[in-house]
């Protein structure tokens, strides 16, 4: 508990810093996850390069333009109800995620977008419906450390 107010104190300080953070931190885990539990390099093997370049991608871009994104979503499609919910998710997925998705696999595109729509579209309308602005991210990123693991697997398979 003294760690989520601690986390909360912060994001009302410093909202962007923290949600980039978190984006780039929580990739990062994502990769350690795909490197360790998935691929099962060991410690002697993890790529650490791979983790950093991860983290990068968090921070310099995901954190920046998925949190962007959110905001304008927010000023495109005020409100909370379920329907706002439902149009936030539609434009999201049917929009944003296949563009987004492209930057990452523009070689493994078809199968990684499909495997985005068996996990996404729920949890956007989740986070849309039940989440503040402002902790939006967090609550994605968090989920995104499986998305994370999955995508820095499918990136570096050979």
């Amino acid at each position: 508990m003294a760690l989520w107010r601690a986390y909360q104190r912060a994001l009302a300080a410093h909202p962007w810093k923290v949600q980039v953070l978190t984006a780039g931190s929580l990739m990062g885990v994502g990769d350690i996850i795909s490197q360790q539990l998935v691929e099962k390099r060991g410690l002697r093997e993890h790529q650490t390069g791979r983790t950093l370049t991860m983290v990068s991608l968090g921070c310099g871009f995901v954190g920046p333009v998925v949190g962007g994104w959110y905001k304008v979503l927010d000023r495109f499609i005020p409100g909370t109800t379920k329907v706002d919910a439902l149009k936030k998710m539609l434009l999201d997925q049917g929009g944003f995620a296949p563009c987004f998705l492209g930057c990452f696999l523009p070689l493994d595109y078809r199968d990684a977008l499909i495997t985005n729509y068996y996990l996404w579209p729920a949890v956007q309308l989740a986070n849309f419906y039940l989440v503040p602005l402002h902790y939006r991210l967090a609550v994605v990123q968090c989920v995104a450390v499986i998305w994370n693991s999955y995508l820095s697997w499918k990136a570096h398979q050979l």
